[in-house]
């Protein structure tokens, strides 16, 4: 998998990794995903993204999980 829109730079956003080498980073695209659930807006917002960033970021941040299983509650609140 060739990820060639993710760079990172030592002197730009402390080496964090970053989209085609623009203030961007890729952490941000992935709380921008979830900031603008339509993708329009999101472009409106930010047009130099683009779709291939977009699925290069989230291959990236992927890439980083593992496969250990989190417990996670199986009850919950409901909210009135």
């Amino acid at each position: 998998m060739k990820l060639d829109r993710i760079t990172s730079n030592p002197n730009q956003m402390n080496g964090q990794p970053c989209i085609r080498n623009l203030r961007l980073t890729v952490r941000r695209v992935i709380e921008l995903l979830a900031i603008y659930p339509e993708r329009e807006e999101l472009r409106q917002e930010f047009p130099e993204l683009e779709e291939e960033d977009i699925r290069q970021a989230l291959i990236f941040a992927s890439s980083y999980l593992d496969d250990r299983i989190i417990e996670l509650p199986t009850t919950y609140e409901t909210v009135a």
